[in-house]
């Protein structure tokens, strides 16, 4: 009986298939990966990461949320992960594409709370927030580093932040903050900035142990000359306005900040104790 079905079924299955012209088959591009869209996201939830030293000062972020608006479109523009091939000796690595996003319509929103007490300061449930948070292009690389332990990382974008706002009240009273507006970060050429590469300039995080002990460790190496230039990539930054809002006082403007080329040569962050 399957195989009387399966018979059967055969002159339906040929009759939908139909054969391609010579110019279709040269649009067919073969290639590895998983493409994936986030049209439409959106999560909140009250999970809460602390970091807590052997003294017992701590730092705390909580109550994530975040979510996107995009184009009528859905996939039209989506992210791309793949599985490449490393530099001569090295690992293969994990590459993130982020959506080349021309248009500027998928913007994000998002916002978190934190808290402190470290050094007689004590303070909870402040807040940050992001207002139409655009990424154009860019990416991220992970693999394993070239000496010692840790995740190796590479990291490069373009973006541009409608309003970032530091608030003390929290995410839902927005009298009294520190509002940057404007923010715009990319290469110095108007492209995208290079921050890390797993290859020409990788970044590690990791744990070292120094003379004081363990420590979590976040750097960037100095460039390789070896897989790339030898050189930085150069990038730019600028805010159109940062400004103080209190309640009862007048706003303090500080006007608009420029940096039209910088370049992260070395990095070495170790958390202290």
């Amino acid at each position: 009986m399957r195989t009387l079905l399966l018979l059967l079924m055969l002159p339906a299955v040929a009759a939908a298939m139909e054969p391609m012209s010579d110019s279709a088959l040269s649009a067919v591009r073969g290639r590895d990966g998983v493409s994936f869209d986030l049209n439409g996201f959106a999560m909140s939830g009250d999970a809460r990461v602390s970091y807590t030293t052997p003294s017992g000062t701590s730092l705390y972020v909580e109550k994530f949320s975040a979510s996107r608006s995009d184009s009528a479109q859905p996939f039209a523009d989506p992210y791309r992960l793949d599985i490449l091939p490393g530099a001569s000796g090295l690992a293969d690595y994990i590459n993130i594409a982020f959506p080349a996003n021309a248009s500027g319509e998928q913007r994000w929103q998002m916002a978190y709370d934190w808290g402190i007490n470290a050094d007689g300061v004590d303070r909870a449930q402040s807040s940050v927030v992001v207002k139409d948070m655009v990424l154009y292009g860019g990416g991220l690389q992970f693999t394993t580093p070239q000496v010692n332990e840790g995740i190796a990382f590479g990291a490069a974008l373009k973006m541009d932040i409608a309003q970032l706002s530091f608030q003390p009240r929290g995410r839902d009273d927005a009298s009294e903050a520190m509002i940057l507006s404007g923010i715009h970060i990319g290469g110095a050429d108007g492209g995208v900035w290079t921050l890390a590469n797993v290859a020409a300039q990788p970044g590690v995080i990791n744990a070292v142990t120094d003379e004081t002990g363990p420590r979590l460790h976040i750097g960037i190496d100095w460039p390789d000359a070896r897989y790339g230039s030898g050189q930085a990539s150069a990038g730019s930054i600028v805010v159109d306005n940062i400004s103080f809002v209190s309640p009862g006082q007048p706003t303090v403007d500080l006007g608009s900040s420029r940096i039209g080329s910088v370049q992260i040569q070395y990095l070495d962050i170790r958390f202290k104790q």
